[in-house]
């Protein structure tokens, strides 16, 4: 039985499609990149008719804290859009970024660290994520890897009506955070976890793939961070289950750092020792809960306006090449 759930579980994961998405990436290609420059004067353009102005550019200037002026220029050597390639791995951050940089000049400079970025670049960079403290302006955020990371589901099930603990499925290997929650909650029984690592930590600690159906049974899903931010977060605050975690310490296009404690998310300590007692107290107040769901909906719901974010990004860019001296 678990063979089969293993080899059925791409097929029903609850997870976005990998072969669409590639699928219609590679078409894009087929469109030459001037066809997207001439739109860009008239996008931008537009942000000033609407009514949501004022949200698109205080999300670009957070997504971008680069000051216009002085210009800091990126080093002589620095690659050109024009030479963009797709590289053996980090596909999707080639399709992610390509899809907004063919709106500038190709002979603009730009630096870019692919994967999970859990630092601050020397020179003004595009990344998918970012320490959340200390001056992190040289790390300009995109909506990279969204195949993954950008994931929001339905959730008929009301939060009352969901198992009293907490769920957590994710990879364990190499990742002290999660490492250290194990070895202080696993078996106990307010808790549900499972290591589904190909290279287990611990073998106890092993479970087959769960399902995000499967998860949102669970009143309470922990979001605890891994390489750098916890993927799950975005659809757990789309789901009527609520996001357990410490305070976030990585933050992505998604504005982890903004969230609230206690009102976005149940906050428990760093060292994860409080996570009984507040699962308890949310347990007896479920009116607090009912606040908590519906404060995570509304964040999700400032990013399901395609067109919006797409304005948002472009803006992002723009404002990149005009702090590098480029515009």
């Amino acid at each position: 039985m678990n063979l089969l759930r293993q080899l059925f579980y791409p097929f029903r994961s609850g997870k976005n499609s990998k072969f669409a998405y590639f699928a219609a990436s590679s078409l894009s290609l087929l469109v030459p990149r001037g066809f997207y420059r001439g739109q860009l004067a008239d996008l931008l353009a537009s942000i000033d008719s609407r009514d949501d102005a004022e949200e698109i550019r205080a999300r670009a200037a957070y997504y971008n804290k680069l000051p216009i002026t002085p210009a800091i220029p990126l080093p002589a050597d620095a690659q050109r859009l024009r030479q963009q390639k797709m590289g053996r791995k980090g596909q999707v951050y080639y399709f992610d970024t390509r899809e907004f940089l063919r709106y500038f000049n190709p002979d603009f400079q730009w630096a870019h660290i692919p994967g999970d970025v859990t630092f601050v670049p020397d020179v003004p960079s595009i990344v998918k994520s970012r320490p959340i403290s200390g001056s992190n302006e040289n790390a300009v955020l995109l909506n990279l890897n969204k195949v993954r990371h950008f994931l929001f589901v339905r959730d008929s099930v009301p939060t009352d009506r969901k198992r009293p603990m907490a769920c957590f499925r994710g990879k364990i290997y190499h990742k002290p955070g999660r490492v250290d929650f194990f070895e202080k909650w696993f078996g106990k029984p307010c808790v549900d976890l499972g290591d589904t690592s190909s290279k287990a930590t611990r073998k106890e600690w092993m479970t087959p793939l769960m399902t995000i159906r499967e998860q949102l049974r669970y009143r309470y899903i922990l979001a605890i961070e891994g390489n750098d931010v916890a993927s799950n977060l975005k659809w757990v605050l789309s789901s009527n289950s609520i996001a357990v975690m410490p305070r976030p310490t990585f933050e992505t296009w998604f504005q982890e750092g903004c969230l609230v404690p206690n009102v976005h998310y149940i906050e428990i300590r760093p060292d994860y020792a409080d996570l009984e007692d507040r699962l308890a107290y949310y347990n007896e107040h479920p009116e607090e809960l009912d606040a908590i769901r519906n404060a995570a909906h509304q964040w999700v719901d400032r990013f399901r306006n395609q067109k919006r974010e797409k304005l948002i990004s472009l803006l992002v860019l723009q404002n990149y090449f005009r702090a590098t001296g480029q515009c």
